[in-house]
């Protein structure tokens, strides 16, 4: 390198607006020399790292992406559900609601059979203490009416 700069020296001629001598290429090639050692030296490695992040990037979006519609297909899915759920406790409820009624007219029905029989079971006790009572009064109406008898028939 060293003889090309000599010769780029000797050769130029002195003067001019412009001097185009030798060191026009000799600039251009160290230009191009040291592209090449930082491309190969700090602008691959960027790069490399630059489209590995990209690519992670672009990746993390698909996943997002996929994810989200995941959550949204189960969102749907749990409302359905949750949706069947309510309209079960409904009938569930429905169905409570009318065994308790219906077990409720039972238990009334068979309170007012009780009432019903015990009252009439009473009546027939009290007809009976009664019976018995005018039984015992028309003995002693009887006993009464003999003895007034006798004594009148003694007063005679």
């Amino acid at each position: 390198m060293h003889s090309w700069l000599m010769l780029a020296e000797a050769a130029a001629p002195k003067g001019g607006l412009f001097d185009l001598d030798a060191t026009l290429p000799l600039m251009a090639v160290q230009v191009v020399l040291l592209t090449f050692i930082l491309n190969a030296l700090f602008f691959q490695p960027v790069g490399k790292a630059v489209e590995e992040r990209e690519g992670f990037i672009s990746s993390s979006r698909a996943q997002a992406k996929e994810k989200i519609a995941q959550a949204e297909r189960l969102e749907v899915e749990l409302k359905a559900q949750l949706l069947e759920a309510r309209k079960q406790s409904q009938a569930l409820v429905q169905e409570a609601e009318i065994e308790v009624d219906r077990l409720f007219r039972d238990a009334l029905a068979l309170a007012q059979a009780d009432a019903n029989a015990t009252k009439e079971k009473s009546r027939v006790q009290v007809e009976a203490q009664k019976a018995e009572a005018f039984a015992g009064i028309d003995i002693q109406a009887t006993k009464l009416g003999a003895v007034i008898v006798d004594r009148l028939l003694a007063a005679k």
